[in-house]
Parts: structure tokens; C-alpha cells; sequence
């Protein structure tokens, strides 16, 4: 048998007491534990707040007291509201991603909502107002035609359809100025197999734009400088029979001559006279996609307060049409 000193034994015992003290001590201490504040604000002066916000058009601070509304009374018709509130507020504050954000928070939410288009809408020239120049990524503009033809898709007999009709217009526009700086660029270098797809393109996709003409300029162009005389010739007959008085056509035209000249008089008569497929004409003085920004109005009824908050009123119910409406 080991035997342990009296003296180690004693203070391992010691010990061993010095460590069950505080345990004893913890696990007797029935003080309740303070418990963090929570404060909330009526739902009614925090709307009231934000429409004094709106008032003075402090677009931000206004956005972020909307958003407070829906923070703490997030199951209240107060805070159906104050979605598009803010979604509206962002978009005056030029801060566009926050206004999509806000908007698509009310689709998901309210899909079949009165306002729903109005909520569309914003997100559509959302996206519309953040399109850059031809020479950067176009991202921003094919999200921007994709909310625009949802938009139209979805409510074709709104007022907000038929401006998107417009914007959708010049968005296409502004995708084949795009495809006509490629283009170029790819003629430049001698590339003109590459630059005949980038034309064709702009041809066969964006029939509707001002960029057509010059398309089957370039196009003539290219095909010449590789000696493929008959594209050329058919995409001269085409930008003749559909452009007949335009200045890319009489440049056309004037090419085919001095070409002809050099490959032994050949002649290009035919240029003037052959139908050629007819292509949809576009505006000469189409409209580029700069312009000032889009005025939007707020959204209806948007400095009134609702009548109640929501307490299972079956007629804001059937407003609302919830995510549950689409099972």
C-alpha cells in the first residue's frame, strides 16, 4: 500500500476546497440577472418622423426612418408601406442598389399588391439609371432591359409599361452602340472576320436602332477588304433599298464605285436597284440613353398614413397578396 505524507495529503485537500468555494458559491446566487433594455417605438411616430423627412426631402435620413418603420413592426401594413417608401427615397438619394433592394423586398413580399407595378417600375429605372457608356461592361444595361421587358411583360396596360417601352428602346439602343464599338475596333486592327459577326449582329438583333445603317456600312466594308464581293454587294442593296437617303449609304455607295474602279470597272449599278431583304428602319435621330435622370413620382397615396395597423383585417389580407398567394 502507498502511503501519502500527512503533509501533501492535507493540502491536496486544501485544494480541492479553494476550488468548490466559488462553485458552491455560484451555484447558490439566485439574484436575478438584469435583461437588456428593448425599446420600441410606436409605429405611428416612426412613420410620422419619416414623413418629416420627406417633407424636407433629406432623402437618406428619410429612407433609413422608413426602414425602421419595417425593423420594428415588420407585420404591420404601416411596414408594407414603408418598403416602397424607401425604395423611392433611395432612388432620390441616386442610391440605386438600396432602391432595387427595397423593391424587390416588396415584391417578394407583396407580389400581388396593388402597387406592385409601382414597385416594378422603380426597380426597372433603377437599373436604367446606372447604364454607362458603350466603351465599359454592359452588364448593368442587360439587367436594366430584363427588368424593363418584365415590367412590360407583366403589366402592359400601365402607365409605367409604356414608359418602359421607351427606355427599352434605347437600352436596345444603346447595346448595339455597344456592338458597333467592338466592331470597329476589331476593323481597325484588320480583324474582319471578327468585326463581321459584331456587325451582324447589331443587324440581326437590333433591327429597331439608329446603328443599322452604319452596320451594313462596316459590314460592306469589311467584305470588300477581304475581296468578297458578293456580301458586299448584297449588304450595299440592302442599306440602298432601306437607307436610300442616308449618309452611310451615299459613303457605301461611293466605296462600291472606287473599288470597282480599281478591280478593272466592274460595275455596281445593280446597288441601286436591287431589293434586297427589308429590314425595320430606325429613327435618324434616335435618342442616346444619357439623359437627365428619370423624375419619378412617389409612390400613391405615399404621404398618407394607413388607417390601422394590422391586426388580421381580411381586406388588407386580400391587398396584400402575400408570397403564400402564389401555393
Amino acid at each position: 500500500m502507498l502511503l501519502v505524507p500527512l503533509r501533501l495529503r492535507t493540502l491536496s485537500i486544501g485544494v480541492a476546497f479553494a476550488f468548490a468555494m466559488p462553485l458552491t458559491a455560484c451555484a447558490g446566487d439566485d439574484t436575478p440577472k438584469p435583461r437588456a433594455e428593448v425599446r420600441e417605438t410606436p409605429v405611428e411616430q416612426l412613420y410620422q418622423d419619416a414623413l418629416v423627412q420627406l417633407d424636407r426631402a433629406n432623402w437618406i435620413p428619410c429612407a433609413q426612418a422608413f426602414d425602421e418603420v419595417e425593423r420594428q413592426h415588420p407585420y404591420s401594413v404601416w411596414a408594407r408601406r414603408a418598403i416602397l417608401m424607401s425604395a423611392f427615397c433611395y432612388y432620390q438619394a441616386n442610391k440605386y442598389t438600396e432602391s432595387i433592394q427595397a423593391a424587390d423586398r416588396f415584391i417578394t413580399l407583396h407580389p400581388g399588391n396593388k402597387d406592385a407595378p409601382y414597385a416594378y417600375y422603380l426597380k426597372a429605372v433603377s437599373n436604367y439609371e446606372q447604364i454607362v457608356d458603350v466603351g465599359r461592361d454592359q452588364r448593368r444595361t442587360e439587367q436594366a432591359m430584363a427588368a424593363l421587358g418584365d415590367l412590360i411583360r407583366r403589366f402592359p396596360q400601365t402607365d409605367y409599361a409604356r414608359d418602359a417601352r421607351l427606355k427599352l428602346d434605347l437600352t436596345r439602343d444603346h447595346l448595339a452602340g455597344k456592338e458597333m464599338s467592338i466592331g470597329r475596333y476589331y476593323l481597325k486592327r484588320g480583324e474582319q472576320v471578327a468585326s463581321i459577326g459584331r456587325f451582324r449582329s447589331v443587324i440581326e438583333k437590333y433591327q429597331t436602332t439608329s446603328h443599322v445603317p452604319e452596320a451594313l456600312h462596316r459590314l460592306v466594308e469589311a467584305y470588300l477588304s477581304l475581296g468578297v464581293i458578293k456580301e458586299a454587294r448584297a449588304a450595299a442593296a440592302v442599306l440602298g433599298h432601306n437607307y436610300p437617303g442616308s449618309e452611310w449609304y451615299e459613303d457605301t455607295f461611293a466605296m462600291m464605285q472606287e473599288y470597282g474602279q480599281k478591280d478593272g470597272g466592274q460595275s455596281v449599278a445593280q446597288i441601286r436597284t436591287a431589293p434586297g431583304p427589308v429590314s425595320a428602319s430606325a429613327p435618324a435621330d434616335a435618342t442616346p440613353v444619357a439623359q437627365p435622370k428619370t423624375q419619378v413620382a412617389p409612390p400613391p397615396e405615399a404621404g398618407t398614413k394607413p388607417s390601422a395597423p394590422s391586426s388580421g383585417n381580411k381586406k388588407d389580407e386580400e391587398e396584400d397578396g402575400g408570397w403564400f398567394d402564389w401555393f
